[in-house]
């Protein structure tokens, strides 16, 4: 196994790969995908010193953690983490049916995922968005139950703001706070990294290539599959598309110049943005968990970082990150 740069995921969380794998995209949310080729990649990250694997209970209903399941099932429980989300509801035809983070039912999530992964504990638990209907002290409450029963080893949230943070920090350490950060998503600057680092909580960043959009693989291209989540999204959508990529030209301009590429140069910007922010990404074949970590060599000078943010400018960016209605059920966007 090669070493990669660790770091503590937070004052009180484990240590950590300066990259995590995410397998969102190994279970059909950007269309289809070969499970013998996820394995593989799975495998490779491990290998690379990658040790911090994400997951959701409802990816793929249950698919991402079988898959993970069986692709960790000959690696000793030592040289991984798992984070898992929980939470959100499904109907037989993929269709959303809100959050459930009620007491009992975190009880429940988790008794499902520990016998789809194939494991007796996780390591990071949190719910996959705040349940508006139950405080966000009672769900942290029942996952500390279980962290004391020693099912859970750290908790963290996902896409709370500052303040549901704070809160939820009051009743035990949050290890670390999932939210999308990119160079096309900074919104987190303003409140919630503050408050996060006040608390010691780390941030572990999804979409750090914005879907694919911060990468050479969109450019070109216009249309998705309908089981492709960029299919619905604001920023794939028309006018909005062909903006940002005008943007991801502007960013790929000082990528050639590095001899680097696109992706490589977003991922290498979160990594500069501090050593509490570990990019997660959601690689799913070994060629791209390979370019991923390309972006570990990669170290930009305070020149190249403002050349960077301004090519690709926040307030030029086209679309929200989600359609309206996910964005409503956001806590992190309030």
């Amino acid at each position: 196994m090669t070493s990669i740069e660790k770091v503590q995921l937070g004052s009180t969380g484990p240590q950590v790969g300066r990259i995590g794998l995410g397998g969102m995209s190994m279970s059909g949310s950007y269309g289809a995908a070969d499970e013998k080729e996820s394995i593989a990649t799975i495998h490779a990250a491990l290998d690379a010193g990658v040790n911090l694997i994400d997951t959701g209970d409802f990816y793929g209903m249950g698919h991402n953690e079988m898959l993970i399941g069986r692709a960790l099932a000959d690696r000793k429980r030592e040289d991984y983490l798992l984070s898992v989300k929980f939470g959100a509801l499904r109907g037989p035809g993929n269709q959303w049916g809100g959050v459930d983070s009620r007491p009992e039912a975190v009880r429940n999530f988790l008794a499902y995922s520990l016998q789809r992964l194939g494991v007796d504990h996780i390591d990071i638990y949190r719910p996959a968005r705040q349940d508006p209907n139950v405080p966000i002290e009672d769900t942290v409450g029942a996952i500390a139950e279980m962290v004391q029963a020693g099912y859970v080893r750290h908790i963290g949230l996902s896409e709370v703001g500052a303040d549901t943070l704070r809160r939820a920090a009051a009743v035990h350490p949050i290890a670390d706070l999932q939210i999308e950060y990119s160079l096309i998503s900074r919104g987190i600057e303003d409140r919630i990294l503050p408050t996060a680092r006040e608390l010691g909580t780390a941030i572990t960043a999804y979409a750090v290539l914005s879907r694919g959009l911060l990468s050479d693989s969109l450019r070109g291209r216009r249309t998705f599959a309908p089981d492709d989540f960029r299919a619905f999204s604001p920023r794939f959508q028309g006018e909005n598309l062909e903006a940002n990529l005008r943007l991801v030209d502007a960013l790929a301009q000082i990528g050639d110049r590095r001899g680097v590429s696109v992706a490589q140069l977003a991922i290498a910007w979160v990594l500069a943005q501090g050593a509490d922010i570990v990019p997660v990404i959601g690689a799913r074949t070994t060629e791209r968990v390979s370019e991923s970590l390309g972006a570990l060599d990669i170290t930009l000078t305070a020149d190249e970082l403002a050349s960077i943010e301004a090519a690709v400018p926040a307030d030029r960016v086209a679309g929200d990150r989600y359609a309206t209605a996910q964005m409503a059920m956001l806590d992190s966007e309030r």
